[in-house]
């Protein structure tokens, strides 16, 4: 998929995955330096809604995350959410 491609992509539908690779992309080619001034102030525009996306996916995933309640023998008895 061509950079032009990509950027026509809204950031909310990406996976994390996907997201994240895009993301990479964008950083690599920002510190080359071999982007013109109005390229960089675009693609950097869209690495932020990129990284923006990840974080959010992030946090929904920690959200999501139940740490193991542990009885007075050690064995395993049940869930409780994570601490925020």
């Amino acid at each position: 998929m061509s950079d032009q491609q990509q950027q026509t992509i809204n950031p909310s539908t990406l996976s994390f995955e996907r997201a994240l690779k895009e993301l990479e992309g964008i950083v690599d080619r920002l510190e080359r330096g071999d982007v013109e001034l109005e390229e960089s102030i675009t693609i950097y525009e869209r690495g932020e809604a990129l990284r923006n996306r990840c974080d959010a996916l992030l946090k929904s995933a920690e959200m999501k995350i139940e740490k193991i309640k542990a009885g007075r023998d050690g064995q395993a008895n049940g869930t409780e959410p994570l601490d925020g």
